[in-house]
């Protein structure tokens, strides 16, 4: 299972790649995993500040249908529109043209609490 050591997690399974203050967030190898082929993710969020742990979007799979929790408080300032016609490419390249969202983070200190990709797997057992 791929966990790229660049990246940060979260125990709700979204991983975050930081390039100064805007945050790459989507969800991991093992949530992608977990939910099966994802059909739809919606973010309705767009342009909106919200805080950490806030829901900022769903992504439906055949089975089921589960929150996206963001990982960092800020402004959510881009959304993956290829995931309107191409939902599965979250399960495809879930690190990749899988992202989700980009948000301009108002607080740097959250950046410390998120999970290195080692604990990331000692979480999922990996």
């Amino acid at each position: 299972m791929s966990i790229p050591a660049n990246l940060k997690y979260t125990k709700d399974h979204e991983w975050v790649s930081l390039e100064g203050d805007v945050a790459t967030v989507g969800i991991t190898h093992f949530a992608q995993k977990e939910l099966g082929d994802i059909v739809y993710v919606e973010v309705e969020t767009l342009d909106q500040t919200l805080d950490r742990d806030e829901v900022f979007g769903t992504v439906e799979a055949v089975k089921t249908v589960s929150d996206l929790f963001l990982p960092l408080s800020g402004e959510i300032i881009a959304f993956n529109d290829a995931l309107e016609s191409n939902p599965e490419s979250v399960n495809a390249d879930p690190y990749g043209a899988g992202w989700m969202i980009k948000v301009k983070i108002s607080s740097p200190s959250e950046v410390e609490e998120l999970l290195s990709s080692e604990a990331y797997k000692e979480l999922i057992g990996a």
